[in-house]
């Protein structure tokens, strides 16, 4: 099985991380569970329990204790069963942690199982077992990442020796003490086949690492330098984590999510919409830089938003407008009205030609931009935490077409004025982060973690932090 590794991420904001605890008090904590009347658990009822946390490795959950009620020596009672039967269920049916206390805004929809009475039913018909694990996703992408992980740590975490870094470049023909190990581990990684490879840096390998360097985000042009170096010395640690991670993300998630829905992930920039349960489209996306992240949440669309204005939100004004003076504001088309600075309607307004119109407390969506360039890039967090949408008239049109709104969105786009065309049915957009995708062959594949926002989450799975690449980039401009 190939578990590789890509770099810039399937399918506002500082967040800070909040106190959460250990692991262990966690698990021993789980979030919206009633203990119900103490039932009668059985000598076989108590044993299945007992087997499914002691296989929830199976769910990368194996850093997690759930307390020592787990041990198969420890004496239990009716009581101590059923509280840690529903803290386990608790953890596959909803996640083991809570995103909403790890990140400052979490707003994407959560399964809400009613575990007292699936406790209840699975005593008396004696399969608390297939109970327990039919709480988990059952999706096949679910299953991949808990293969992938399960082979991970039966090599037990291990990765390849590290591959010193020098400060010259290693590139294609040269010769160098350190190829054969970047071999070794590009075909550890699925991107070279298996041979006899000596210190020269042969066409093949190029090839291999530029693959490779496309797929984390670097430029791919066969050079190894130190970002190519970076992801060459993760580790199998690194992969199992990042893959636990995914697997814990998949878990807060509703598992019947709408068959009609707009998915973003973050930490790829990737669009992709979704009708009548199948995959419509998938299109580039500009997201929030690092420390204006886009944040995790679920907002509908309501409206198309046809030559949009833009009232400038006073941090941007504060921070990236102040003290510029009025010939700034009529380069950029800027008035002032009722004290706050609005950018008018046109092709060079920041919000482009359409906005894209969602409700939520936090002025977070979708919208044109007339910044295409940054559609080439390959990490594309660049925004102060809006969504920026590749072709965007053409998605707006697409929706509209869907909607049954086409005539009316026409005329309003026609037009030189801001116009809005409502949406008959609301469309759920959910901003998902996602560092774990699946290749064209659907094996896992891990991609950068852009705002570093894995190591939270591990670390609340009980995992040692670190080993994923960052987004660094300077590129700033005033749109949202």
């Amino acid at each position: 099985m190939r578990i590789g590794l890509i770099g810039s991420s399937l399918v506002a904001m500082s967040l800070m991380l909040s106190t959460c605890g250990s692991a262990e008090q966690n698990a021993a904590q789980p979030a919206n569970v009633t203990v119900p009347d103490q039932p009668q658990w059985s000598e076989a009822n108590a044993g299945q329990l007992r087997a499914a946390i002691a296989h929830r490795a199976t769910h990368g959950l194996d850093r997690m204790k759930f307390g020592s009620a787990a041990d198969p020596g420890a004496p239990l009672d009716d009581a101590k069963l059923t509280e840690l039967a529903l803290t386990y269920a608790g953890a596959l049916a909803r996640g083991a942690t809570d995103p909403s206390k790890l990140f400052a805004i979490y707003s994407l929809p959560r399964p809400q199982p009613d575990l007292r009475k699936g406790l209840a039913d699975a005593l008396k018909a004696g399969n608390v077992g297939v109970w327990i694990e039919s709480l988990a996703p059952q999706d096949d992408n679910y299953r991949k990442l808990s293969a992938a992980y399960l082979a991970l740590i039966k090599q037990g975490g291990g990765g390849a020796a590290a591959i010193s870094p020098t400060d010259t470049l290693l590139k294609p023909g040269m010769s160098d003490p350190r190829v054969p190990a970047i071999a070794a581990q590009l075909v550890a990684f699925g991107y070279l086949d298996a041979g006899t490879h000596g210190r020269r840096y042969t066409a093949a390998m190029a090839r291999a690492v530029q693959q490779m360097q496309a797929d984390y985000g670097i430029r791919p042009d066969g050079v190894i330098g130190g970002d190519t170096l970076q992801i060459l010395n993760l580790s199998g640690a690194d992969r199992a984590r990042a893959i636990a991670v995914n697997m814990e993300r998949m878990r807060w998630l509703q598992r019947d999510p709408p068959a009609t829905r707009i998915d973003v992930n973050i930490a790829a920039a990737r669009l992709t919409y979704w009708r009548d349960g199948e995959i419509a489209d998938t299109r580039k996306v500009v997201v929030g830089k690092p420390d204006t992240a886009t944040p995790q949440l679920g907002s509908p669309i309501v409206s198309l938003v046809a030559n949009p204005t833009w009232t400038i939100p006073r941090s941007i004004e504060r921070k990236e407008i102040a003290g510029k003076g009025a010939s700034y504001l009529r380069r950029h088309n800027m008035v002032w009205k009722n004290g706050r600075i609005v950018q008018q309607s046109g092709p060079d307004n920041s919000l482009g030609l359409v906005k894209f119109d969602m409700q939520n407390p936090h002025a977070i969506y979708l919208h044109d931009t007339p910044a295409k360039q940054l559609f080439d890039a390959i990490e594309r967090q660049r925004s102060h935490g809006c969504v920026r949408v590749d072709d965007a008239l053409g998605f707006a049109e697409m929706l509209a077409g869907d909607e049954g709104v086409l005539d009316q969105w026409q005329e309003a786009s026609g037009t030189d004025k801001e116009s809005f065309v409502k949406l008959p049915h609301a469309i759920p957009v959910r901003l998902l982060y996602q560092t774990v995708l699946f290749d064209a062959q659907g094996e896992p594949v891990t991609r950068s973690d852009p705002y570093g926002w894995n190591d939270r989450v591990a670390k609340a799975l009980g995992f040692d932090v670190g080993g994923g690449r960052r987004v660094m980039n300077s590129y700033t401009d005033i749109a949202p």
